[in-house]
């Protein structure tokens, strides 16, 4: 029989198909590997993809049905996050924020996701997390295992940061311009700062580093408030709250920082970095508006005598000149300046064009408030002032004139700090709080009015982060004015500060929180906001909720769908009106192996 010649093309069609398939699969592999290893779109794809995990309800009506479900105590558990979210902040997400402006540094600053794609689920803790170091051996060492990560001490660690030992990471207390510890750092600054004796009682760090110098300062009865950007791997802030020493996420960009008008009697920056006189002396005006009438202003790094930036720290010095700073000294890489107690020398000519601000301008807000150019009048005259204010501890009970903002402000004052000091008393006696005690460091109070509740732990070991709702009246500086801390914040958003960093969240009318003071509607729920508690308490931390008994059974409803054990209690006998009051502890739990 004769044979059949087909082209040879015909012939091997099917085996050149498949060859070509394979070839082009392989090719196309190997491209798709160097575009997500070399370029952004790698990371981009990394972050999506994550917030994909963490969106465990991703569909709006799927997310409001489980609120629902959770809030007529229907739904028994909220899942636990992906175990990579394990350190994870809402609203400082460098993944995310990284796609946002340079300028100013506005993509370091709080970005919140619409609330529809925050996570409802429980961030889980890291494998082989243990209850934190009690404080005071917390601020020498921490447990790695909580936070297992070492670049700063890989990096820092010759400066005395810190550096891993053993199971621990130890913090020996040094700094970049204090490598020989803090704690001599501060003795040089006592030569030419009041820092003993109570003259001085709230500080500011800015650019923080694991804050121990705000941490050392604690022992001159000195509260500092420590802040600085999230950072993707050096985790600062972490490394400080889990030290049990006052700190938050923070960034200097855009904005004005989160605290109202002359808060601070001291502000400080060790090498932070801040160009204090870029865009017309921005910078320098807020740090301005939150020093205090005869304050006292520390920077030591660059620019100061700093070589190649001669420039630079001649500029510095003209703008503390424009605004009638006291030069106390200038000591090595180190300057002291003083503010003037007044507006008297303002306006000046000046290169920088630095002008007072108009008189409408209230310099006490602070919530998502564009930096201003011109300088803030001292609103409140002489009683704020460094010096005439009442020394530290005598200020903590003294009504101070800000407390006029509101009707009968001297009064209400004095009222609420008597009925803090009561309710403290039945706390401790009858609700097992373990207030006192070393497993209570970190508080926050996140409606903290006065301050009453914080003034009312003066004889604990413990620090608290008082939260003045961003739409309630702006009582915050009166809370400065008594020698304590705090921030303005707005509940229907994710707070500032890692997970696990508060050993015991406090809420007096919980409810308010949500709803807006106007109309009275709910602007957002209570299960993201007990959702978002839970990420800020650490494991067996507890939390305190007053309200009304309506609410406390919404609430009861909602701590058992996130793993909380709550139990209700009545409020003290000497207190009016229709209050129940829920304590709940969060339990440690961990993800199932397979997950990690």
């Amino acid at each position: 029989m004769g044979h059949l010649n087909l082209p040879s093309s015909k012939r091997n069609a099917r085996q050149w198909r498949l060859l070509d398939f394979v070839s082009a699969a392989f090719f196309a592999a190997v491209f798709l590997f160097f575009l997500l290893v070399f370029t952004p779109l790698g990371d981009s794809m990394a972050a999506s993809g994550r917030q994909a995990l963490l969106r465990s309800t991703a569909d709006p009506k799927q997310r409001l049905h489980l609120v629902a479900l959770v809030e007529a105590g229907q739904q028994q558990t909220i899942e636990s996050c992906p175990a990579d979210a394990v350190d994870h902040m809402p609203c400082e997400d460098p993944r995310r924020n990284s796609q946002l402006s340079r300028e100013m540094n506005y993509y370091r600053e709080r970005h919140c996701p619409p609330p529809e794609e925050t996570p409802l689920c429980l961030i889980p803790p890291p494998k082989g997390y243990r209850v934190p170091v009690r404080w005071p051996e917390s601020l020498h060492k921490i447990w790695h295992s909580n936070m297992p990560h070492n670049k700063i001490a890989d990096r820092k660690g010759h400066q005395g940061w810190m550096k891993e030992e053993g199971p621990y990471f130890i913090f020996p207390g040094g700094g970049t311009m204090f490598p020989d510890g803090a704690e001599q750092y501060i003795e040089k600054l006592k030569q030419y700062i009041p820092i003993a004796g109570g003259v001085l009682r709230t500080a500011l760090d800015m650019g923080c580093g694991v804050a121990s110098f705000g941490g050392y300062l604690l022992a001159e009865d000195i509260l500092t408030l420590s802040f600085a950007p999230r950072d993707s791997h050096k985790s600062q802030i972490q490394f400080a709250l889990e030290r049990g020493i006052p700190a938050c996420v923070a960034m200097l960009g855009t904005s004005r920082l989160p605290f109202p008008a002359f808060s601070f009697d001291l502000v400080h920056c060790s090498r932070c970095l801040i160009p204090f006189t870029a865009y017309n002396a921005t910078y320098f005006i807020e740090v301005d508006r939150l020093l205090r009438p005869g304050g006292y202003l520390v920077i030591s790094g660059p620019p100061v005598q700093w070589a190649k930036q001669d420039k630079e720290w001649a500029d510095l010095q003209a703008v503390a000149r424009a605004l009638c700073y006291e030069l106390i000294v200038v000591d090595g890489n180190t300057v002291i300046w003083k503010k003037p107690n007044g507006d008297s020398c303002l306006p000046n000519q000046n290169e920088f064009g630095i002008e007072l601000c108009e008189e409408s301008d209230d310099p006490n807000y602070a919530w998502y408030f564009k930096l201003k150019k011109c300088v803030s009048r001292t609103s409140v005259k002489g009683e704020c002032a460094v010096g005439l204010i009442p020394k530290w501890p005598e200020r903590l009970t003294q009504a101070p004139s800000r407390a006029t903002i509101m009707k009968n402000g001297i009064h209400l004052f004095e009222a609420d700090t008597r009925r803090w000091a009561r309710r403290v008393v039945y706390y401790k006696k009858s609700l097992n709080l373990k207030l006192g005690t070393p497993a209570i460091r970190n508080i926050m109070d996140m409606n903290a009015f006065f301050g009453g509740f914080a003034a009312a732990l003066l004889s604990d070991p413990v620090w608290v982060m008082n939260v003045v709702p961003a739409r309630k009246p702006s009582t915050l500086g009166v809370i400065y004015d008594r020698g304590l801390i705090g921030v303005y914040h707005d509940w229907c958003e994710p707070f500032s500060t890692y997970p696990r960093t508060y050993d015991l969240i406090h809420v007096a009318a919980i409810e308010s929180l949500i709803k807006d003071p106007v109309s009275g509607k709910s602007r957002c729920n209570l299960v993201d906001l007990m959702v978002e508690m839970d990420r800020m308490l650490r494991p067996e931390g507890r939390v305190v909720i007053r309200d009304s008994p309506e609410v406390i059974d919404k609430v009861a409803r909602i701590a058992q769908a996130i793993r909380w054990t709550a139990t209700e209690h009545e409020k003290e006998p000497e207190s009016n009106g229709r209050e129940k009051i829920l304590v709940a502890i969060k339990k440690l739990w961990e993800l199932p192996s397979a997950s990690h």
